[in-house]
């Protein structure tokens, strides 16, 4: 007795082969396509806090977090401030030097780059929470979950950043880093305004990662100077 076999046919294989192929490269461009969104993100984080700093001082003449004058200035944008929102002062005796004290990720909630984010925020600037802290929702967040930060060129985690002021952004794998730096600098990791160095450091004039060593999947603190 007789037993038919049957299978595919060439024409049916190749047809399957080529849906398979449709779909691997439907989600292949669907991740690029979400990775480029998360660069242009983590780019506007850096764009976008220099519009801070300049709009507070077109408005006060003063820089956030280093305002003298910031219980004037913002009580009066803030009439019945409570439970948080009443401006901060900056403990720092240096007050009004026209520089932001205190490292990119702050040690104290007074510190100037601690309470700069309070003071763009009560200026109608940014938005986020009013109420100091160094936890919760307070620090800003970038578009992997890193924290984000400000200082001066003197507390810079990396050595010879060009800049009065420096940008931080924590957390940021080494595939975005690079492209980063290609998109707002000279895409070497450690010369130009942006550079690259290890995640969270806050050791001021630490020594930016050599090209070649940046691995794309590690994580690492992006700092650029404006």
């Amino acid at each position: 007795m007789k037993r038919n076999q049957s299978g595919f046919t060439l024409i049916e294989i190749a047809i399957v082969l080529v849906i398979i192929g449709l779909l691997l490269g439907g989600v292949l461009k669907g991740q690029e396509l979400i990775n480029s969104a998360k660069v242009k993100n983590l780019a506007g984080d850096f764009k976008n806090i220099p519009v801070f700093i300049y709009g507070y001082q077109d408005k006060f003449k003063a820089l956030p977090g280093d305002d003298r004058s910031v219980d004037t200035h913002l009580s009066s944008l803030n009439p019945n401030c409570a439970g948080g929102t009443c401006p901060v002062p900056p403990a720092n005796t240096t007050v009004g030097n026209g520089v932001i004290e205190g490292l990119w990720k702050p040690a104290a909630a007074t510190d100037e780059s601690a309470v700069f984010w309070q003071h763009v925020r009560l200026a109608g600037l940014a938005p986020g929470s009013t109420t100091v802290a160094l936890t919760g929702d307070y620090i800003p967040k970038n578009a992997v979950g890193g924290d984000i930060g400000i200082t001066s060129a003197a507390n810079s985690p990396i050595l010879n950043l060009r800049g009065s002021f420096v940008i931080c952004s924590n957390g940021i794998a080494g595939k975005f880093a690079k492209q980063l730096d290609t998109t707002m600098d000279d895409g070497v990791s450690n010369t130009g305004s942006m550079q690259i160095i290890t995640a969270g450091s806050t050791a001021v004039g630490g020594t930016a990662i050599v090209p070649g060593s940046v691995s794309d999947d590690t994580p690492y603190l992006v700092c650029m100077g404006i």
